[in-house]
């Protein structure tokens, strides 16, 4: 049930999070005290003091994962424990919905109500799916002539790291901490710097459910000193990272300067949103539109900030998409009337305010948006037409609410531009012709290709994407859980 306005600000002002590091079960300082501050994107209002975790953090947090992974009271429990206690951390979640939805909304702009939709509905139904899937992972028998008998095993990795975004805290933790901890792994998981506060209590409402001391541990901190002792950590066996290309690249030079560590990858995109020339221009396209683009602010690595339009269609199309676009609502992000919150940092809205200047200077035209005039980090859901794919907004990704409409003559052209990027994360395709629909969908290159709307799949589907959008490793589905496994070969001579 959603609640009114003052009933969040309610919430809010009863609130009193933990900036504290969690690790080995207690809430800790840093070893050398230092702290920073988090505060609200839309207001400016400090919200915690957080531990600022270092080295000799990680350290202790990577010993007490690894300690109780050798113990074995959770890599080598039941899987029917495993699944009974992550259940519980589905059920504390929806317990105390309210609670992390407006403390989300609070450290990251977010609005409140797509909080309560991810915080409600998708996190505590990543546990619960990843829990159910605990005690149906399976090994196999290899065929072999009656003198031997081989077993293929599927076990833990051992102590695995992650590192989290800014733009969904706390599905982000959910993804990564429900596979790895199915299959029976300890995790160290540094949020990001930006938006600590709800990995933080999610560890204690973990703690509640039943996880051992040491299985979580939680070390907020700046990706140059927790994310880079994650990185070189000759204890941990496997990192799962999401953010962007360029860290991505310092997670593999990590690797390769440490152990060898396994590294997963899910990154940055340019995700092209593709109109053929048989698509009607509906309402329902048109909203997919727009979500494509402003979800989060646009603040989403599959945005779908490219919009390549079959020629004929454009002039309808932009009319519409603007009329659309300034029906949107910025305000404060804990008011349910809201539509789009604010960017998470001062830096990163002068950023995106770059490219939308870059899109004036090199001759698109800016038909919405720009900035706004209003307390807090925020920019007015921004549109151009008239866009030529060697411009800086239509081949970089902006992290921001800047959407571009390129003419396209032919669906081939589309495919052609649509290609030319170093990402392949994402794609919408709309078109009433199967046939043009499949050949699209195989020619893209990138993870998912979503058809007749805008779509990311769900937690069935596997998430990630080709080229400089991600390694081979996929979150959701049951592919998540290869992340999190080594495949171990027993040969019996009998």
């Amino acid at each position: 049930m959603t609640l009114s306005h003052d009933q969040y600000q309610a919430i809010a002002g009863r609130l009193k999070p933990s900036g504290q590091a969690f690790i080995d079960g207690t809430f800790c300082d840093a070893a050398d005290g230092q702290k920073f501050e988090t505060s609200n994107p839309a207001t400016g209002q400090v919200l915690a003091s957080v531990a600022h975790c270092k080295s000799a953090d990680v350290d202790r947090a990577v010993a007490a994962a690894r300690r109780v992974f050798d113990e074995g009271s959770w890599s080598r429990a039941e899987p029917e424990h495993r699944k009974d206690v992550l259940l519980k951390v589905a059920a504390l979640v929806r317990e105390h919905t309210d609670e992390l939805a407006v403390l989300e909304s609070l450290d990251t702009g977010k609005t409140i109500t797509d909080c309560l939709h991810e915080i409600g509905k998708d996190v505590p139904a990543f546990f619960q799916w990843y829990a159910e899937l605990a005690d149906k992972t399976f090994g196999k028998i290899a065929p072999t002539g009656p003198s031997a008998l081989a077993l293929i095993l599927k076990e833990p990795a051992g102590v695995a790291g992650a590192i989290l975004p800014w733009n969904f805290p706390l599905v982000m933790a959910a993804w990564k901490i429900a596979p790895a901890l199915a299959v029976g792994c300890s995790i160290v998981v540094k949020p990001a710097e930006q938006t600590p506060l709800t990995a933080i209590r999610l560890a204690e409402l973990m703690r509640d459910a039943g996880v051992p001391d040491g299985v979580v541990n939680i070390v907020p901190g700046y990706g140059d000193t927790a994310g880079q002792a994650i990185g070189l950590h000759n204890d941990i066996d496997i990192v799962s990272f999401t953010g962007s290309t360029e860290v991505g690249r310092m997670f593999m030079r990590y690797s390769g300067d440490s152990n060898l560590k396994g590294i997963g990858l899910e990154m940055g995109g340019k995700s092209p949103f593709i109109v053929l020339d048989d698509a009607p221009i509906t309402d329902d396209l048109i909203e997919h539109s727009a979500m494509s683009a402003f979800w989060n602010g646009g603040q989403n690595c599959s945005a779908n900030m490219r919009q390549l339009i079959a020629a004929p269609l454009v002039e309808e199309f932009s009319v519409r998409i603007v009329e659309r676009v300034k029906a949107f609502r910025l305000g404060d992000p804990l008011d349910p009337a809201t539509d789009i919150g604010s960017m998470i940092t001062q830096d990163h809205k002068t950023i995106v305010m770059d490219y939308i200047q870059s899109g004036r200077d090199e001759g698109a035209q800016m038909i919405a948006g720009g900035d706004v005039d209003m307390p807090g980090h925020f920019i007015a859901p921004t549109v151009f037409q008239n866009v030529t794919p060697g411009m800086k907004i239509a081949g970089e990704e902006i992290f921001g609410p800047v959407l571009g409409i390129i003419p396209v003559k032919s669906a081939e052209e589309a495919l052609s531009i649509a290609c030319d990027t170093d990402y392949g994360l994402h794609a919408t395709l709309f078109t009433r012709d199967i046939d043009r629909a499949i050949h699209m969908a195989r020619a893209l290159p990138c993870g998912t290709v979503s058809v007749n709307g805008f779509s990311e799949g769900d937690i069935k589907t596997p998430f990630g994407g080709y080229k400089q959008s991600g390694s081979l490793s996929r979150d959701n589905g049951t592919e998540a859980l290869e992340q999190y496994m080594q495949t171990k070969t027993i040969w019996i001579s009998t």
